[in-house]
């Protein structure tokens, strides 16, 4: 997206990326992570886990922006994200 006008150290700040992961077990299927994600990143896996719910699964590898929003709005602590090693 193009914009009138772009600061100035635009393309000195760096965003973070994110590797997701789920704790499938501990996931309820409350689809909170799914609904809430700011870069809808997750759906709902085709998977049961051993409760018998479907966990959510990334499905846009590189576009998790490591905001952790996730994990704070999990109800049941299965689902976090850490930041991903700097490629070269």
């Amino acid at each position: 997206m193009d914009y009138w006008r772009t600061p100035i150290d635009a393309q000195d700040i760096g965003v973070t990326r994110g590797i997701v992961y789920i704790l499938e077990d501990r996931c309820k299927g409350c689809g909170y992570c799914i609904e809430y994600c700011p870069k809808k990143i997750l759906e709902f896996s085709k998977e049961f886990n051993s409760k018998g719910y479907h966990y959510p699964a990334p499905f846009v590898g590189d576009d998790c922006v490591n905001c952790h929003y996730c994990e704070i709005i999990c109800p049941e602590f299965a689902i976090f994200s850490m930041e991903a090693p700097a490629s070269p």
